[in-house]
C-alpha cells in the first residue's frame, strides 16, 4: 500500500496525528530497515483501521474518499480510458463528463497521476481514494493484465509504410513517433522491462533488422523483433519521452525518463549512440522498488558486513569500493550512506549520473560538459561543511587528491574505482600519479565485489561435478570432500535459464600498520595481495566457493566473474 510514498504518507500521519508519534517513528525506522512500505507495515500490524487510515489519506489530499469499492464498472465508462493508461497509472474510472473525469486510485499520494492523465485525456482528472486491493481488482477485471502480447502489436505494426530517414522530415517523425500503434509498443517494452527486473533496455537498429534485447540478472534476453522500417519511429518515441532532440541523430545524447509503471514509479536513464544504421538506444533502468539498500541483505557474509561497518562509523579516512562496470558498487555505498544518513550528519555525494535519489542527502550530479567535474564539485563540498563525502568514481589525479586531503582533515570519504581486486586498487591510486605515504595514511579499506547469478530455488538440482570442471576451481576433487553442488535445470519461473536473482560475492581488504608500510614502499599489488592473505583476506574466488557450497549459485558463474 502507497509502495513508494513512505515519506509522504509518514508526513501525512505526523500532522494528523492518527498514530502516536513515538510509535510512528518506530514503524518508520522499521520501514528504512526491513524496506517494506510504511503503508504495508500499517496494514500488517493493524495500527489503525484500513478505513480511518484511507480516509484521513483522502482528507489530508483534498480528494473523495469512497468507503464501498464498486465490484464492477460500466462498459462505457470503462471505455473512456486505454488499458494500457489503465494499468500503468493503476487507476480506474467510476464516472466521467465533458470537461472532467473521477478515477479510483491504488495510490493517490502520486500527483504525476493527475498532471500527466489532465493533458493526456484533456480533462480534469480528480481522484477517489478507496481501498487499494480492491481498486487493482477492478483493474485486472476491466482491462486485464496485459496490454494484449508483444506479437499482436508487432503485427498491426508490420502492417506500416516503409520510408527511409531521408524522406522524412523532422515533423513527419514527430507525427510517426506519437503514432498510436508505437507509443503502445514503447509502453509495453518498457512495462515488461519492469516487471522482469531488467537492469537495461537496449534498442539496437542494424541493416536487415532492429533488435530489442532485456537484461535480467546480468545476462542479455532477445525479445520478438520489430520490422526494422519502425526503428526511427520507436527510437524517436524514446527521444521525445525524454526531451531529446529528434532532429538530431549524428552526436550522441543522454536524457532521463520518469513513468509510473503499476502505480510506483520509475527512472529511466537514456544513452542515444550514433552507429551506421541508427541510433543505438540503451535505457538504464532505476526502479527503487526493486534495489536492495539495506545491508544486511546485500548477501555479505556477516564478517565483511560487521567489517564495512566499521569502516564507516570512522569519523574520517577513504573507503573504496572496487569492481568492473555493472557489479554493483553504487549500490553498497548507497547503503553504507542509508547506514550514515542520520539528523547529526551532513552527507553530500557527487555522482555521474544520480542514480536514486535519497531523502536526507545532498546529491550533486557531474555534469563535465559545462565544467561541473568531481574535483569542481569535491572542493565546493569541502566549503559545505560535511561530514560524510561519497565520490561516484576517482577517475584522475586530482580526484585523488582532493578525496585524500578531505579524508586527511576530518571527513569520511567513500569512492569507487575499476579494478580487478581490492589489492589492485592500491596500485591504481599510485599509477595515478598519488603518493604513496598519503595513500598509506587515508586509507582504510577496499571492498572488491562482484555480482554472480542466483540458482533458482524452483528448480535447483544436486550434481555431482567431475573433475575438469573443479580444476577449473584450482582445486581436486579430494579437496571438496562431501560437499553438495547444485545447478538450475531450467523452469517456468527463471524462464528456462536455471538463474533467478543475483548475489554479491566479496574480498575485504582493512588496512594494517604492515599494510601501510608495504604501500608507503611502493609494493606491487601482488606483494600486498600476499600480506592481506596472511593477515586472514578471504579472496573473490574463496568467497565464491562459500556461495558455490551454500547451494546459493553455480561452479560456472564463480568460474566466469573470479
Amino acid at each position: 500500500m502507497f509502495e513508494t510514498q513512505s515519506l509522504a504518507l509518514y508526513e501525512m500521519l505526523q500532522e494528523t496525528k492518527l498514530i502516536e508519534l513515538e510509535k510512528l517513528d518506530e514503524l518508520y525506522v522499521e520501514h528504512q530497515e526491513s524496506g517494506k512500505s510504511l503503508g504495508n507495515l500499517i496494514d500488517e500490524l493493524a495500527v489503525v483501521d484500513i478505513d480511518v487510515l484511507l480516509k484521513a489519506v483522502a482528507e489530508y489530499l483534498g480528494w473523495e474518499y469512497l468507503h464501498a469499492t464498486p465490484t464492477s464498472v460500466d462498459d462505457t465508462v470503462i471505455g473512456i480510458l486505454e488499458g494500457s493508461i489503465a494499468r500503468m497509472y493503476a487507476v480506474v474510472p467510476i464516472r466521467f463528463d465533458e470537461t472532467s473525469i473521477d478515477l479510483l486510485v491504488t495510490d493517490p499520494f502520486n500527483s504525476q497521476i493527475v498532471d500527466d492523465l489532465t493533458f493526456a485525456l484533456q480533462r480534469d482528472v480528480r481522484l477517489v481514494v478507496s481501498n487499494p486491493t480492491a481498486v487493482e481488482n477492478l483493474i485486472k477485471l476491466h482491462y486485464g493484465e496485459e496490454e494484449g502480447t508483444i506479437d499482436d502489436l508487432l503485427k498491426e505494426l508490420g502492417k506500416g509504410p516503409t520510408t527511409t530517414q531521408e524522406e522524412l522530415s523532422e515533423s513527419d517523425i514527430e507525427a510517426m513517433a506519437g503514432e498510436t500503434p508505437i507509443v503502445r509498443f514503447v509502453n509495453l517494452v518498457l512495462l515488461q522491462a519492469v516487471k522482469d527486473e531488467a537492469s537495461d533496455i537496449h534498442f539496437e537498429p542494424f541493416e536487415d533488422e532492429f533488435k530489442i534485447r532485456y537484461r535480467i540478472d546480468g545476462a542479455l534476453y532477445e525479445m520478438a523483433p520489430p520490422p526494422v522500417q519502425l526503428a526511427l519511429p520507436i527510437i524517436s518515441r524514446i527521444k521525445v519521452v525524454a526531451n531529446l532532440n529528434i532532429a538530431e541523430r549524428r552526436v550522441p545524447q543522454d536524457g532521463r525518463i520518469k513513468i509510473t509503471v503499476a502505480g510506483r514509479q520509475v527512472d529511466l536513464r537514456v544513452s542515444t549512440l550514433p552507429t551506421q544504421f541508427g541510433e543505438s538506444v540503451v535505457l538504464r533502468v532505476l526502479d527503487r522498488s526493486v534495489v536492495q539498500l539495506d545491508i544486511e541483505k546485500l548477501g555479505m557474509p556477516k564478517d565483511v558486513s560487521t567489517s564495512v561497518q566499521d569502516v564507516i562509523s570512522r569519523p574520517n579516512g577513504i573507503f573504496v569500493v572496487t569492481g568492473p562496470t555493472g557489479s554493483g558498487k553504487t549500490t553498497t555505498l548507497y547503503s553504507c550512506l542509508r547506514i550514515l544518513n542520520e539528523v547529526d550528519r551532513k552527507l553530500l555525494t557527487a555522482e555521474d549520473p544520480v542514480e536514486y535519489e535519497i531523502e536526507g542527502i545532498m546529491q550533486v550530479s557531474i555534469n563535465p560538459h559545462i565544467g561541473l567535474t568531481f574535483a569542481k564539485t569535491l572542493r565546493s563540498f569541502l566549503r559545505q561543511d560535511p561530514d560524510t563525502i561519497m565520490v561516484g568514481e576517482i577517475r584522475d589525479l586530482e580526484t585523488a587528491q582532493i578525496s585524500i586531503q578531505a579524508s586527511l582533515t576530518g571527513h569520511l570519504v567513500l569512492s569507487t574505482l575499476h579494478t580487478n581486486d581490492a589489492a589492485g586498487a592500491i596500485t591504481r591510486l599510485v599509477d595515478m600519479g598519488v603518493e604513496p605515504f598519503l595513500i598509506a595514511s587515508s586509507l582504510e579499506a577496499v571492498l572488491a565485489q562482484r555480482l554472480v547469478r542466483t540458482i533458482c530455488s524452483d528448480c535447483r538440482t544436486p550434481f555431482n561435478p567431475n573433475e575438469s570442471l573443479i580444476g577449473q576451481l584450482d582445486l581436486q576433487l579430494k579437496d571438496v570432500g562431501d560437499k553438495e553442488f547444485f545447478y538450475g535445470k531450467g523452469c517456468s519461473h527463471c524462464n528456462e535459464t536455471g538463474y533467478r536473482g543475483r548475489m554479491g560475492i566479496y574480498e575485504m581488504l582493512r588496512m594494517s600498520e604492515p599494510l601501510r608500510d608495504l604501500v608507503s614502499q611502493r609494493s606491487p599489488a601482488l606483494v600486498i595481495r600476499q600480506k592481506a592473505l596472511e593477515e586472514g583476506m578471504r579472496t573473490l574466488r574463496d568467497d565464491g566457493l562459500r556461495a558455490i557450497y551454500n547451494g546459493e549459485t553455480s561452479i560456472e558463474e564463480v568460474i566466469k566473474y573470479t
